[in-house]
């Protein structure tokens, strides 16, 4: 993404875990538009995932959503997805 911005916020994982755009783990990247409230998540030069950006965890429980806020370390996907 041209012009990537790099910034503190959350977004939702494809597992409905919260992740942290500094440290989404699994050897991932975030590149975060912050106007548009997007979060592209890559590995290398492919998209892998996309989110709403939530600049505080207030603004995801003002969102409504329950989450579990997990670190890095926290794998991706599960071995029934193929990861």
């Amino acid at each position: 993404m041209r012009g990537e911005v790099r910034m503190s916020g959350f977004f939702m994982d494809w597992d409905g875990n919260l992740r942290s755009v500094e440290d989404p783990g699994g050897g991932y990247v975030c590149e975060v538009d912050v106007p548009a409230r997007y979060v592209a998540v890559m590995k290398g030069p492919i998209l892998a995932h996309e989110a709403t950006l939530y600049k505080t965890r207030a603004d995801v429980e003002k969102a409504g959503i329950k989450a579990e806020l997990v670190p890095g370390t926290h794998p991706w996907g599960s071995k029934r997805d193929g990861f």
